[in-house]
Protein backbone atom coordinates (compact mmCIF):
# COMPACT_ATOMS: atom_id res chain seq x y z
CA UNK A 1 0.00 0.00 0.00
CA UNK A 2 1.40 3.76 -0.94
CA UNK A 3 2.01 6.08 2.56
CA UNK A 4 -0.07 8.51 2.50
CA UNK A 5 1.76 11.95 2.09
CA UNK A 6 1.45 14.10 4.83
CA UNK A 7 2.52 17.93 5.80
CA UNK A 8 3.22 18.38 9.13
CA UNK A 9 3.08 21.84 10.63
CA UNK A 10 4.10 21.77 14.65
CA UNK A 11 6.20 24.26 16.60
CA UNK A 12 5.85 23.63 20.32
CA UNK A 13 7.09 20.17 22.86
CA UNK A 14 3.28 19.57 22.94
CA UNK A 15 3.97 18.81 18.93
CA UNK A 16 6.88 16.63 18.85
CA UNK A 17 5.10 12.99 19.90
CA UNK A 18 2.71 13.41 17.15
CA UNK A 19 5.16 13.83 14.31
CA UNK A 20 7.26 11.08 16.11
CA UNK A 21 4.48 8.82 15.85
CA UNK A 22 3.77 9.65 12.45
CA UNK A 23 7.45 9.63 11.18
CA UNK A 24 8.00 5.82 12.51
CA UNK A 25 4.62 4.46 11.19
CA UNK A 26 4.92 3.06 7.32
CA UNK A 27 1.22 3.84 6.51
CA UNK A 28 2.57 7.79 6.45
CA UNK A 29 5.11 9.50 4.68
CA UNK A 30 6.15 12.76 6.29
CA UNK A 31 7.21 14.79 3.13
CA UNK A 32 7.76 18.16 4.84
CA UNK A 33 7.65 19.78 8.60
CA UNK A 34 6.51 23.41 8.61
CA UNK A 35 7.65 25.07 11.83
CA UNK A 36 8.15 28.51 13.06
CA UNK A 37 11.32 30.67 12.09
CA UNK A 38 14.09 30.72 14.92
CA UNK A 39 13.27 32.85 17.38
CA UNK A 40 16.03 35.04 19.61
CA UNK A 41 16.18 33.85 23.22
CA UNK A 42 18.19 33.99 26.19
CA UNK A 43 20.55 37.24 27.39
CA UNK A 44 22.40 36.68 24.30
CA UNK A 45 18.98 36.97 21.96
CA UNK A 46 20.79 33.46 20.19
CA UNK A 47 18.60 32.27 17.33
CA UNK A 48 17.44 28.85 18.49
CA UNK A 49 14.99 26.74 16.73
CA UNK A 50 11.76 25.13 17.77
CA UNK A 51 11.22 21.80 19.66
CA UNK A 52 9.33 20.65 16.30
CA UNK A 53 12.65 21.45 13.85
CA UNK A 54 15.13 20.16 15.81
CA UNK A 55 13.09 16.67 16.04
CA UNK A 56 12.55 16.87 12.47
CA UNK A 57 16.37 17.44 11.37
CA UNK A 58 17.24 14.49 14.14
CA UNK A 59 14.82 12.57 12.00
CA UNK A 60 16.13 13.61 8.89
CA UNK A 61 12.41 15.43 7.61
CA UNK A 62 12.82 18.57 5.39
CA UNK A 63 11.95 21.48 7.44
CA UNK A 64 10.35 25.01 6.04
CA UNK A 65 10.20 27.58 8.10
CA UNK A 66 7.62 30.84 6.55
CA UNK A 67 7.20 33.79 8.24
CA UNK A 68 3.40 33.67 7.75
CA UNK A 69 1.45 30.61 6.73
CA UNK A 70 -0.59 33.01 4.60
CA UNK A 71 2.27 33.60 2.16
CA UNK A 72 1.54 32.70 -1.35
CA UNK A 73 5.06 31.39 -2.32
CA UNK A 74 5.17 28.97 0.63
CA UNK A 75 1.28 27.61 -0.31
CA UNK A 76 2.42 26.86 -3.70
CA UNK A 77 5.64 25.25 -2.89
CA UNK A 78 2.97 23.05 -0.68
CA UNK A 79 0.75 22.67 -3.71
CA UNK A 80 3.78 20.95 -5.31
CA UNK A 81 4.27 18.46 -2.38
CA UNK A 82 1.36 16.92 -3.58
CA UNK A 83 0.59 16.11 -0.25
CA UNK A 84 -2.86 13.89 0.71
CA UNK A 85 -3.37 15.31 4.11
CA UNK A 86 -2.26 17.87 6.76
CA UNK A 87 -1.33 17.20 10.64
CA UNK A 88 -1.39 20.49 12.88
CA UNK A 89 -0.19 20.13 16.39
CA UNK A 90 0.20 23.76 17.79
CA UNK A 91 1.63 25.42 15.27
CA UNK A 92 0.91 28.62 16.52
CA UNK A 93 -0.85 30.62 13.48
CA UNK A 94 -4.28 30.82 12.29
CA UNK A 95 -4.16 28.67 8.93
CA UNK A 96 -5.72 30.79 5.93
CA UNK A 97 -8.33 28.53 3.60
CA UNK A 98 -5.97 29.02 1.13
CA UNK A 99 -3.39 26.57 3.01
CA UNK A 100 -6.65 24.52 4.66
CA UNK A 101 -7.22 23.31 0.90
CA UNK A 102 -3.84 22.03 -0.19
CA UNK A 103 -4.29 18.58 1.17
CA UNK A 104 -6.16 15.98 -1.06
CA UNK A 105 -7.89 15.00 2.35
CA UNK A 106 -8.05 18.46 4.32
CA UNK A 107 -6.22 19.15 7.82
CA UNK A 108 -6.54 17.55 11.03
CA UNK A 109 -5.49 19.34 14.25
CA UNK A 110 -5.03 17.27 17.86
CA UNK A 111 -6.12 19.90 20.14
CA UNK A 112 -5.62 19.27 24.54
CA UNK A 113 -9.09 19.55 25.29
CA UNK A 114 -12.94 18.33 25.16
CA UNK A 115 -14.23 20.68 22.35
CA UNK A 116 -15.80 22.89 22.14
CA UNK A 117 -14.37 23.62 25.63
CA UNK A 118 -10.96 25.50 25.84
CA UNK A 119 -10.61 26.53 22.07
CA UNK A 120 -7.39 28.77 22.45
CA UNK A 121 -3.81 28.77 22.90
CA UNK A 122 -3.76 27.81 27.10
CA UNK A 123 -6.35 24.54 27.14
CA UNK A 124 -4.08 22.35 29.57
CA UNK A 125 -3.16 25.27 32.06
CA UNK A 126 -7.22 26.68 32.27
CA UNK A 127 -8.59 23.12 32.35
CA UNK A 128 -6.38 22.56 35.98
CA UNK A 129 -6.60 26.29 37.15
CA UNK A 130 -10.78 25.51 36.44
CA UNK A 131 -10.98 22.84 39.14
CA UNK A 132 -12.26 20.17 35.99
CA UNK A 133 -12.02 16.58 36.97
CA UNK A 134 -10.84 15.54 33.53
CA UNK A 135 -10.00 16.48 30.07
CA UNK A 136 -8.76 15.06 27.07
CA UNK A 137 -7.63 15.26 23.18
CA UNK A 138 -10.01 15.53 20.28
CA UNK A 139 -8.99 15.11 16.77
CA UNK A 140 -10.78 17.45 14.36
CA UNK A 141 -11.38 18.71 10.89
CA UNK A 142 -9.90 22.21 10.94
CA UNK A 143 -11.97 25.05 8.98
CA UNK A 144 -10.72 28.96 9.12
CA UNK A 145 -11.74 29.27 12.74
CA UNK A 146 -10.08 29.24 15.73
CA UNK A 147 -10.49 25.35 16.88
CA UNK A 148 -13.98 25.47 15.47
CA UNK A 149 -13.99 22.36 12.98
CA UNK A 150 -15.91 19.09 13.13
CA UNK A 151 -14.88 16.34 15.44
CA UNK A 152 -13.45 13.03 14.16
CA UNK A 153 -12.52 11.71 17.46
CA UNK A 154 -11.48 11.86 21.38
CA UNK A 155 -10.18 10.38 24.18
CA UNK A 156 -10.57 11.13 27.99
CA UNK A 157 -8.41 11.90 30.96
CA UNK A 158 -8.94 12.28 34.43
CA UNK A 159 -6.72 15.62 35.94
CA UNK A 160 -5.45 14.16 38.63
CA UNK A 161 -4.49 15.73 42.24
CA UNK A 162 -0.58 14.98 41.63
CA UNK A 163 -1.02 16.53 37.84
CA UNK A 164 0.65 20.11 37.30
CA UNK A 165 0.70 21.81 34.01
CA UNK A 166 3.71 20.42 32.68
CA UNK A 167 3.13 16.57 33.75
CA UNK A 168 -0.85 16.77 31.81
CA UNK A 169 1.04 18.29 28.82
CA UNK A 170 2.72 15.02 28.13
CA UNK A 171 0.26 12.72 28.66
CA UNK A 172 -1.89 14.72 26.36
CA UNK A 173 0.80 14.73 24.28
CA UNK A 174 1.31 10.98 24.06
CA UNK A 175 -2.64 10.56 24.14
CA UNK A 176 -3.07 13.03 21.28
CA UNK A 177 0.00 11.12 19.48
CA UNK A 178 -1.56 7.92 19.86
CA UNK A 179 -5.14 9.02 18.70
CA UNK A 180 -4.16 10.59 15.59
CA UNK A 181 -2.40 7.04 14.26
CA UNK A 182 -5.70 5.45 15.15
CA UNK A 183 -7.61 8.14 13.77
CA UNK A 184 -6.21 8.98 10.23
CA UNK A 185 -6.43 5.72 8.48
CA UNK A 186 -10.62 5.39 9.27
CA UNK A 187 -10.79 9.47 8.57
CA UNK A 188 -9.06 8.34 5.11
CA UNK A 189 -11.38 5.55 4.14
CA UNK A 190 -14.48 7.06 5.14
CA UNK A 191 -15.22 5.00 8.05
CA UNK A 192 -15.60 7.65 10.26
CA UNK A 193 -17.61 11.15 9.71
CA UNK A 194 -16.71 14.28 11.63
CA UNK A 195 -19.58 15.58 13.90
CA UNK A 196 -19.81 19.56 14.21
CA UNK A 197 -19.25 21.07 17.47
CA UNK A 198 -22.04 21.78 19.52
CA UNK A 199 -23.27 25.20 19.28
CA UNK A 200 -23.35 25.55 23.47
CA UNK A 201 -20.85 24.62 25.76
CA UNK A 202 -17.69 26.42 24.19
CA UNK A 203 -15.30 28.40 26.28
CA UNK A 204 -12.15 30.12 25.62
CA UNK A 205 -8.69 29.32 27.01
CA UNK A 206 -6.98 32.91 27.00
CA UNK A 207 -3.00 32.81 26.39
CA UNK A 208 -1.10 32.42 29.62
CA UNK A 209 0.39 36.13 31.11
CA UNK A 210 2.54 36.18 34.27
CA UNK A 211 0.49 38.20 36.30
CA UNK A 212 -2.01 34.95 36.38
CA UNK A 213 0.84 33.74 38.58
CA UNK A 214 -0.17 36.22 41.16
CA UNK A 215 -1.96 34.38 44.49
CA UNK A 216 -5.21 36.20 45.35
CA UNK A 217 -5.39 35.10 49.17
CA UNK A 218 -9.28 36.11 49.57
CA UNK A 219 -9.91 33.07 46.66
CA UNK A 220 -10.69 29.81 48.43
CA UNK A 221 -7.67 27.23 49.25
CA UNK A 222 -8.74 24.96 46.78
CA UNK A 223 -8.88 27.10 44.12
CA UNK A 224 -5.21 29.10 44.88
CA UNK A 225 -4.33 25.37 44.60
CA UNK A 226 -6.01 24.43 41.55
CA UNK A 227 -4.23 27.72 39.76
CA UNK A 228 -0.36 26.57 41.52
CA UNK A 229 -0.82 23.15 39.75
CA UNK A 230 -1.62 25.04 36.21
CA UNK A 231 0.54 27.62 35.85
CA UNK A 232 2.93 25.02 37.12
CA UNK A 233 5.95 25.41 35.65
CA UNK A 234 5.30 28.86 34.34
CA UNK A 235 4.21 31.56 35.37
CA UNK A 236 4.75 29.82 38.52
CA UNK A 237 2.32 30.59 41.67
CA UNK A 238 3.86 34.12 43.43
CA UNK A 239 3.13 36.19 46.35
CA UNK A 240 5.05 38.31 48.50
CA UNK A 241 6.19 38.42 52.24
CA UNK A 242 5.91 41.80 53.90
CA UNK A 243 8.93 42.58 55.04
CA UNK A 244 11.39 45.59 55.34
CA UNK A 245 13.02 47.18 53.84
CA UNK A 246 10.82 45.72 51.25
CA UNK A 247 8.34 43.48 50.34
CA UNK A 248 10.54 40.00 49.21
CA UNK A 249 8.98 37.69 46.37
CA UNK A 250 7.88 34.25 46.70
CA UNK A 251 7.60 31.58 44.37
CA UNK A 252 5.08 28.64 45.19
CA UNK A 253 6.71 25.43 43.76
CA UNK A 254 4.00 22.64 45.85
CA UNK A 255 1.44 23.27 48.33
CA UNK A 256 -1.86 21.36 49.61
CA UNK A 257 -5.57 22.90 50.94
CA UNK A 258 -6.32 22.16 54.57
CA UNK A 259 -9.42 22.86 56.91
CA UNK A 260 -8.05 25.44 58.85
CA UNK A 261 -9.94 29.43 59.26
CA UNK A 262 -8.22 32.51 59.33
CA UNK A 263 -7.06 36.19 57.63
CA UNK A 264 -6.76 35.87 54.19
CA UNK A 265 -3.29 35.88 53.19
CA UNK A 266 -2.08 35.56 56.88
CA UNK A 267 0.45 33.45 57.97
CA UNK A 268 -1.62 30.98 60.52
CA UNK A 269 1.48 28.02 61.46
CA UNK A 270 4.89 28.32 60.13
CA UNK A 271 7.05 25.21 61.21
CA UNK A 272 8.95 21.99 59.38
CA UNK A 273 5.39 20.88 58.49
CA UNK A 274 4.91 24.00 56.19
CA UNK A 275 3.91 27.40 56.50
CA UNK A 276 0.01 27.69 56.64
CA UNK A 277 -1.80 30.23 55.23
CA UNK A 278 -5.48 31.61 55.43
CA UNK A 279 -7.48 31.69 52.08
CA UNK A 280 -10.88 32.90 51.67
CA UNK A 281 -12.15 29.72 52.28
CA UNK A 282 -10.01 27.15 54.46
CA UNK A 283 -5.94 27.81 54.19
CA UNK A 284 -3.08 26.65 51.96
CA UNK A 285 -0.18 24.54 53.38
CA UNK A 286 2.88 25.98 51.94
CA UNK A 287 5.16 22.86 51.07
CA UNK A 288 7.89 24.13 48.63
CA UNK A 289 8.86 27.89 47.72
CA UNK A 290 11.62 29.89 46.52
CA UNK A 291 13.15 33.27 47.55
CA UNK A 292 13.55 35.83 44.58
CA UNK A 293 17.15 34.95 43.42
CA UNK A 294 17.19 31.78 45.62
CA UNK A 295 17.15 28.28 45.62
CA UNK A 296 13.66 26.31 45.74
CA UNK A 297 13.42 24.88 49.03
CA UNK A 298 11.43 22.70 51.05
CA UNK A 299 9.52 24.86 54.09
CA UNK A 300 11.58 23.52 56.93
CA UNK A 301 14.81 24.55 55.00
CA UNK A 302 13.12 28.05 54.01
CA UNK A 303 12.35 28.40 57.64
CA UNK A 304 16.11 27.63 58.51
CA UNK A 305 17.52 31.04 56.75
CA UNK A 306 14.26 32.92 57.03
CA UNK A 307 12.11 32.99 59.82
CA UNK A 308 8.24 33.53 59.42
CA UNK A 309 6.54 34.23 62.30
CA UNK A 310 2.31 33.80 62.41
CA UNK A 311 0.40 36.89 61.64
CA UNK A 312 3.00 37.85 58.46
CA UNK A 313 0.88 39.04 56.18
CA UNK A 314 1.58 37.61 52.64
CA UNK A 315 0.08 39.27 49.60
Amino acid sequence: MTPLRIVFMGTAELSCASLEKLSGDNQFQVVAVVTQPDKPKGRDLKLTPSPVKVLAEKLNLPVLQPLKARDEKFIAELRGLKPDLMVVVAYGQILPQSLLDVPAHGCLNVHTSLLPKYRGAAPIQWAIADGNAETGVTIMQMDAGLDTGPVLSVRRTPILPTDDSQVLHDRLAQLGAELLIETIPAYVAGTIRAQPQPAEGSTYAAKIKKEDGKIDWSQPAEKIWNRLRAFSPWPGGFTFLQAEPKPQLLKIWKAEPVEKSGGAGEVLSADKTGIIVGCGQNALRILELQREGGKRLTAEQFLAGVPVKPGVKLG
